[in-house]
C-alpha cells in the first residue's frame, strides 16, 4: 500500500502546482477540498471527465487505487522536481 501522507512542504508545493493549472488560489483550493467540495477542482473539466473525477474521489478505494498507479506517482514526481 502506498504511503498517501505528504508533509507539509510538498502538499504545499502541490497545491501551488494545482492552483495555478485550475486558476485558483492555494488557500482556496485547500479549503474546499478540505470541506470535501471539489468546484475549484472541476470547474474548467469537460462534463465526462469532472464525473469520473467525482466517481473517483467519492470511492476511497478507487481514490487510493488510482494513487498509487506509476503514472500517478510519476505525475506527482514531475509536478515536484526541484521544488
Amino acid at each position: 500500500m502506498a504511503n498517501l501522507n505528504f508533509d507539509p512542504k510538498q502538499m504545499d508545493q502541490l497545491l501551488k502546482i494545482v492552483s495555478s493549472k485550475l486558476g485558483v488560489s492555494p488557500e482556496n483550493l485547500k479549503n474546499d477540498l478540505e470541506s470535501g467540495k471539489f468546484d475549484s477542482a472541476i470547474r474548467n473539466m469537460k462534463p465526462s471527465e469532472a464525473a469520473k473525477f467525482n466517481q473517483m474521489v467519492n470511492n476511497p478505494k478507487m481514490l487510493e487505487k488510482f494513487m498509487t498507479t506509476p503514472q500517478a506517482q510519476a505525475l506527482y514526481k514531475k509536478l515536484t522536481e526541484g521544488k
